[in-house]
């Protein structure tokens, strides 16, 4: 499917962006698609996330031993899913199809689908971020109302309120939507194409897998209710997470959106900017644990350029933006986005009519 109609011809922001990091490239040497220490924080990550499922299965004996092995679960998980399955499913991972393929395939293990998520995320939210109509991660629609283009109801005033469960929910809400996408054969009312052969069996087998150790394995050597709901905090642990960080680059005070079929356009390079925030920039284990997605402004212009190099091309874009005229979101720390996105959702729930749309500038 093809979006691109909906942008006007690459500018002069996007050459002169472009150009700059190219050389940074060459000057440098380094491929984009891969950097030194993937493959050591790919094995770090797993080592955590195999020592909390050890510890919660075998050796914690009180309940808040257990709780703790399971949230530090949901963390890791998260963590796989930011700075493995991410830059896979964007072949960002490695210059090798194959690693690529491998590092995607990370999500099957973890709940999701790596077929469906790549349809929602690498198709439909990257070519139209913050689009009403086109961008399924922002539509929760009746819930919550997360932008201006879609409608109000008399619940969304308490929406900065109980908004927090829904987003506990993200990954449970895996193991069902991805049936129900593939059985539609549509993601947010957008059209893909169903998985067949190999791909059928991937994202059959990875629900099997991710069933069979997170609750079949600790069901035969706990009791029931325990595994249950040890395997509910650590779900929501890992949706929180997620969803948090997603929230945070996008669904903020300072970004912008738009609304399929108004007719508005811009430019591709200055459309993700506009939707997109960064946050936290200086925050090296923030950076390290998301897989560098507080830096969302570069990965969403350079989405096939590995994470790891990511920091190293901020200063790149930001110079590039102040030299256009193109805005630059950056908030200085996670907890600062988090209530900007807290603020927005407050002020989209008050406000009975749709503000008037800012689309990007172009």
């Amino acid at each position: 499917m093809s979006t691109a109609a909906r942008y006007l011809p690459h500018g002069p922001f996007h050459a002169a962006l472009s150009k700059r990091v190219d050389e940074y490239f060459a000057r440098t040497g380094q491929s984009p698609r891969q950097r030194a220490g993937m493959r050591l924080k790919t094995a770090t990550l797993f080592c955590w996330l195999l020592a909390s499922y050890l510890y919660a299965l075998l050796f914690a004996h009180t309940w808040w031993q257990v709780a703790l092995a399971c949230m530090s679960l949901g963390f890791a998980m998260a963590g796989i899913g930011f700075g493995v399955q991410h830059d896979g499913s964007h072949r960002a991972y490695a210059d090798g199809a194959g690693w690529n393929a491998l590092a995607a395939g990370a999500l099957d293990a973890i709940g999701a689908s790596s077929y469906v998520w790549a349809w929602k995320h690498n198709v439909f939210h990257h070519s139209n971020p913050n689009c009403v109509g086109l961008d399924a991660d922002i539509d929760i629609q009746p819930f919550c109302r997360l932008a201006p283009g879609q409608p109000r109801r008399p619940w969304h005033r308490f929406q900065h309120l109980y908004v927090w469960l829904l987003y506990s929910l993200l990954a449970m809400k895996w193991l069902f939507d991805d049936f129900r996408d593939v059985a539609n054969g549509t993601i947010g009312g957008q059209h893909f194409p169903r998985p067949r052969g190999w791909q059928l069996v991937q994202l059959v087998g990875g629900k099997v897998f991710f069933l069979g150790w997170s609750l079949g394995l600790p069901m035969l050597l706990h009791p029931v209710g325990n595994v249950m709901a040890a395997w509910v905090l650590a779900s929501v642990t890992i949706s929180l997470v997620m969803a948090c960080t997603f929230q945070m680059a996008h669904v903020v005070e300072r970004t912008t959106f738009t609304k399929a079929g108004t007719g508005e356009k811009s430019r591709w390079a200055e459309h993700q900017v506009a939707t997109t925030a960064d946050f936290g920039q200086g925050n090296a284990l923030l950076t390290w644990y998301t897989g560098a997605l507080n830096f969302q402004i570069e990965h969403h212009l350079f989405p096939k350029v590995c994470h790891l190099h990511l920091p190293a091309l901020a200063p790149i874009v930001k110079a590039t933006c102040e030299e256009f005229g193109v805005p630059y979101v950056a908030y200085p720390s996670a907890k600062s986005a988090l209530v900007s996105h807290a603020r927005w959702l407050k002020s989209l729930g008050a406000v009975p009519h749709a503000e008037a749309l800012t689309p990007a500038t172009g």
